[in-house]
């Protein structure tokens, strides 16, 4: 890996608050599509920091060569945010259920781990959601191209 891919820049910075940023609000918009009642605890906060490490780590890495690439990279970094949110927000309720005795065995432990994101992954075709994160990870591709371009 080289040298470049770890110094800060300011590409890097605002893909990280612009994914960042998305998280939260896509984590407000997805709260009303799950059942009423429903604790989310840390969700909003654990995504936050799902965005700022995506920004960071996939979008920020592929800034510098143009406005397309910059606005692919935005879209990549949004996918690869939903991507993990999905994981470690099934993780974290499996491991709940886990530990409240209703999963038992590693194996089926994996199984429902895999059928919470799927559930969760349905529940977020909503319209809404999905224009909100297409079009906030096409803003945050070209704003942190143009930071990269600019502030360089």
């Amino acid at each position: 890996m080289p040298v470049t891919d770890t110094m800060p820049t300011s590409g890097k910075l605002m893909a990280a608050f612009g994914l960042g940023v998305l998280g939260w609000i896509g984590s407000e918009l997805f709260r009303p599509l799950m059942e009423e009642g429903t604790d989310f605890g840390w969700f909003n906060y654990v995504n936050v920091v799902l965005g700022l490490l995506c920004g960071w780590r996939v979008t920020g890495r592929r800034l510098g060569f143009g406005y397309a690439t910059g606005i692919s990279a935005g879209l990549t970094g949004m996918a690869a945010l939903v991507f993990w949110a999905l994981f470690v927000q099934s993780f974290n309720e499996m491991l709940r259920l886990a530990l409240d005795g209703r999963i038992t065995g590693f194996m089926n432990g994996l199984t429902e781990m895999f059928e919470l994101a799927t559930e969760y992954g349905l529940v977020m075709l909503d319209g809404t959601l999905i224009g909100v994160l297409l079009a906030g990870g096409f803003l945050t591709g070209a704003i942190a191209e143009w930071a990269e371009r600019r502030w360089a």
